[in-house]
């Protein structure tokens, strides 16, 4: 290799928690930094440095990416109780991607990365299967209050330019229990169901929107209303691309996708996303094998791992034991936000990086060198894994020899 290749505009770099934070001093340092000179614009969403900020570090690195417009985050704790305890924290700080997600009002696609010798774990699925997670509101911006004794939960709107305030009943409690008010947008919605066509019509992929508005008339029959005015719109565009739109209950969804060969687009609603992303992921082989990226409305990216932590391994580490985790799903973060930064300043030869790096990771697999996760499915099966490390060295010794 001559010299480094120069990425023209700087990318956000958000780094995280435990294994994953392992993994991506890893991958910073042997795959990205060697070959490219790029300005990193770091910022720490390591649980400890969101404590001792109050999390104002997480909306600090969200309007980065609003100014800079590509960001690269590794995974982060949301942390429980438990976990409050363990770190020794203030409190149980809100999602770091459920923030970035609000400032930036976009919408998750995760699409599962194929490779030939994983086969998926549902024989019938043949094509990747999309999901569209909608990324604002519901649980996620959720308010609560733990009920300790007898009492009335009510409902209640009050409208700002005045007018009746309308009052709701809930539930009257005879004794503890628990409360959750939930919320969404008109705006965030449509953008929502705006994204996922546009994403729909450049991939050439239906899409599929399930909700429970049977059960949830009003909330969910929000959503399913506003899907069907915006493909509506869209019918001519959504016609000549081939591309069909079905609305069904998402437990029909659900049952459908596992019959399906896949190849579209499934769009979720915020909750359902979350969960069924990771379905279609460990589906698919592993959760090392899927790609996460939050697009906004104004043309903003983020990617990440659509995986957690690796707590597990995190703590075999800690105990000098060794790991073998999966770092493709955290590589290919890197490789799509240097793709999306190289396209966004018209530097072709940094595109062509990011993709050699992908080519190269997906090789690196299927002539047999993988992580214990992969060699666990494979077919043909393997008869040795490699560990952490080892995995990221076999990649960039490959790298080296085709840049």
């Amino acid at each position: 290799m001559a010299g480094k290749i120069k990425v023209i505009n700087p990318i956000v770099e958000m780094d995280g928690d435990e294994m994953t934070r392992i993994i991506w001093q890893f991958i910073k340092d042997k795959l990205i930094l060697p070959f490219l000179d790029v300005d990193l614009k770091y910022f720490d969403l390591g649980m400890r440095h969101r404590d001792e900020t109050d999390d104002q570090v997480t909306t600090y690195a969200a309007n980065a990416i609003k100014q800079y417009g590509v960001g690269v985050k590794c995974a982060t704790i949301t942390p429980n109780a438990s976990r409050v305890k363990e770190y020794q924290l203030k409190q149980q700080w809100k999602s770091p991607n459920g923030t970035i997600r609000s400032i930036l009002d976009g919408t998750v696609f995760r699409k599962p990365i194929i490779v030939k010798n994983i086969p998926p774990g549902v024989r019938s699925w043949e094509k990747p299967i999309i999901i569209g997670r909608h990324a604002y509101g519901d649980i996620y911006k959720s308010t609560e209050i733990v009920v300790d004794s007898p009492g009335t939960a009510e409902l209640v709107f009050t409208p700002s330019a005045g007018g009746e305030k309308r009052v709701m009943h809930i539930h009257d409690f005879k004794g503890p229990g628990v409360i959750m008010g939930m919320h969404n947008i008109e705006s965030s919605i449509r953008s929502f169901a705006k994204a996922c066509i546009n994403y729909a019509l450049s991939e050439k992929v239906d899409i599929w929107f399930g909700a429970k508005d049977t059960i949830s008339k009003q909330y969910h029959g929000f959503f399913r209303d506003i899907f069907a005015e915006e493909t509506e719109k869209s019918k001519d565009a959504l016609r000549d691309a081939g591309v069909q739109y079905r609305y069904m209950l998402i437990d029909d969804a659900v049952a459908q996708v596992m019959k399906s060969d896949g190849g579209m687009l499934w769009a979720c609603m915020n909750y359902d996303g979350d969960v069924m992303s990771d379905m279609i992921a460990s589906g698919f082989g592993s959760l090392g094998l899927m790609t996460s990226v939050l697009v906004s409305p104004d043309g903003k990216f983020e990617f990440e791992a659509a995986h957690g932590t690796v707590m597990r391994h995190y703590y075999a580490h800690l105990r000098g034991e060794t790991t073998s985790t999966n770092s493709i799903a955290s590589i290919f973060a890197w490789t799509g936000a240097l793709s999306k930064r190289g396209e966004l300043d018209n530097a072709p030869d940094v595109v062509k990086f990011a993709r050699t790096v992908e080519r190269v990771v997906i090789e690196t697999v299927e002539q047999g060198t993988m992580t214990k996760d992969l060699m666990l499915i494979a077919e043909p099966r393997v008869s040795k894994y490699a560990l952490t490390e080892e995995f990221i060295d076999a990649v960039v010794a490959r790298l080296r020899e085709v840049v």
